[in-house]
């Protein structure tokens, strides 16, 4: 790892929020919130009263009565985003971006040409202030893990410097929440062993947090604890998997609600997979529980697919098998998929009918190539009259979506 506190984490703050009271200066210092069914993003003034992304939006206007809903400028968001990100790069080309509205940079090698790194995280955030309008929070640090907390606590609008002789120091009074990894449900097994801080999690027994969270996720988090972190900038990375998820409410665990669902979800993934040629072999589903446990199954392919409605029946016997297993969960509230194992180059191969058991599922196969041929012309009408222009009929029919797709696609990393 290296020595010096060189490694940059640019956050854009409350950045949708942020870019809907850009557009409109009546919405400055106000509570708002994109969306309406869902709360998407909320700015400051919004999440001062408990507002936050995912609540549903009669929650938010208890909350908040004075609350305002706003259904949100996509274009914008990517526009302004790509903006910001750009700013960065014009400091260093070691840069990587990990979402629509932040990125990790390393200026290791740009000392010489624009000063400090704290001197360069303060150019970059008056820059993106000055030419976009918009708030950044920076952190600098050592590591990448500790230079996104760095720029949680700068929060909002701010920056944070990490000495590498006080690291340990920083890090360990803070929540444990704000490490990457935590969420809300492990957040929750570690404060039932008394772990709240980060420091406590550093001096908790590797065993202890092995039996909590598992081998690996307990070995990660231990490392991070201690601020071991030897990964480096990835400038160009191409994404592992494709996944797609929906938080349903509380619905019954039936077919008239899973099936739709699923197909939307594997109409999304699909056309991503199509779009790059990168169909992959490894299918995995999660359903969350109204209690908010979690199962997850997945099954290994012999030949990768991007087929829609491949994908979709996959993920329905992995979501029967699921339930199959848990007899007692009656209520589900989110259900998502994941292709794993892409290829990085892919052609069609032809297949002779072999009266195979799985042969409508294999692309090469006469039904896998219809299959395969119906979606690319779903992709084409798309690509010209846009999404809603066609679609799967149990998607279109069956599914009400709080979510609109075009915030999901901001949060897609490019396959």
């Amino acid at each position: 790892m290296a020595t010096t506190a060189t490694i940059l984490h640019a956050d854009l703050d409350a950045f949708y929020a942020s870019v809907e009271q850009l557009l409109d200066p009546s919405l400055r210092g106000k509570p708002i919130a994109v969306g309406g069914g869902v709360v998407l993003a909320a700015s400051y003034e919004a999440r001062a009263f408990g507002v936050r992304g995912g609540m549903p939006g009669w929650q938010a206007r208890e909350l908040c009565p004075h609350l305002r809903f706003v259904s949100g400028h996509f274009k914008e968001y990517q526009r302004l985003g790509d903006a910001a990100i750009r700013v960065i790069g014009d400091f260093t080309p070691l840069v990587e971006r990990i979402s629509i509205d932040e990125a990790f940079a390393d200026v290791a090698g740009c000392t010489h040409l624009f000063g400090p790194p704290a001197e360069i995280a303060r150019a970059i955030r008056q820059r993106v202030r000055t030419e976009l309008g918009l708030p950044i929070s920076v952190g600098v640090a050592r590591t990448k893990h500790l230079a996104k907390i760095a720029s949680q606590v700068a929060k909002p609008d701010g920056l944070v410097m990490v000495d590498p002789g006080s690291e340990l120091q920083f890090l360990h009074h803070l929540p444990v929440e704000l490490m990457w990894g935590v969420g809300p449900a492990t957040k929750a097994r570690l404060a039932g062993i008394g772990v709240l801080t980060i420091g406590q999690l550093a001096t908790t027994p590797g065993w202890s947090l092995e039996r909590l969270l598992g081998r690996a996720a307990g070995e990660k988090l231990a490392s991070l604890a201690w601020n071991r972190d030897p990964r480096e900038i990835k400038v160009h990375r191409r994404a592992r998997s494709a996944g797609a998820q929906s938080a349903i409410g509380r619905k019954p665990a039936e077919e008239l609600f899973i099936r739709p669902t699923l197909f939307h979800l594997a109409d999304r993934i699909g056309t991503r997979l199509r779009a790059k040629s990168r169909p992959g072999r490894t299918v995995t589903v999660r359903v969350r529980f109204a209690n908010l446990n979690s199962a997850t199954r997945s099954v290994t392919l012999d030949a990768p697919i991007s087929a829609t409605v491949i994908l979709a029946e996959l993920a329905g016997e992995l979501v029967r098998a699921v339930l199959a297993d848990h007899p007692d969960e009656k209520t589900i509230s989110l259900l998502a998929i994941s292709v794993s194992h892409l290829e990085e180059r892919w052609d069609l191969e032809l297949e002779l009918p072999l009266g195979l058991q799985d042969e409508g599922r294999r692309p090469g196969s006469k039904m896998g190539m219809a299959r395969f041929a119906a979606d690319r012309a779903v992709d084409k009408i798309r690509g010209r009259f846009g999404w809603d222009a066609i679609g799967y009929g149990s998607v279109v029919l069956g599914i009400s979506r709080s979510v609109p797709d075009e915030f999901r696609e901001l949060a897609e990393k490019d396959l």
